[in-house]
């Protein structure tokens, strides 16, 4: 039973009672039951009003992962969150994954051709100018 159907059948219950309309209490309950049926389709039209967001919400959530579906593919097979780093050999093209340990060393070599490739990630800041961000 909804909530107007409730009000609506506590009203014909009151009606059942033939108060007469006269006596105060007859006054205070009809005044009671305008305001139970004014709170009960107030209260509907919040339950429709939600519903018609929330297909919209899950319009625009189905929309949202074809987006990210489609602006990140195959980002996920290149970013792994487990630490580890992609990293290409510029002297033999070969692709390789360091964790965080070794890139913390001054130079790794690669797996593939032996090359020492140094990383140095202590250049300075980034505003141009000749002072090392070490020196501040």
């Amino acid at each position: 039973m909804t909530l107007t159907e409730k009000v609506a059948y506590l009203k014909g219950l009151a009606e059942g009672l033939e108060l007469d309309d006269q006596t105060k209490e007859a006054k205070i309950f009809k005044v009671i039951f305008d305001i139970l049926d004014d709170l009960a389709l107030t209260v509907t039209d919040i339950d429709d009003t939600m519903e018609l967001f929330e297909e919209h919400l899950n319009a625009v959530d189905e929309d949202l992962d074809e987006l990210e579906s489609f602006v990140y593919e195959g980002l996920d097979e290149e970013y792994d969150d487990d630490g580890m780093f992609e990293l290409t050999c510029p002297s033999c093209g070969e692709d390789f994954c360091v964790d965080n340990e070794i890139i913390d060393e001054d130079y790794i070599e690669c797996p593939s051709c032996g090359k020492k490739l140094e990383f140095d990630f202590n250049e300075g800041c980034e505003c141009g100018c000749d002072h090392d961000e070490d020196d501040e």
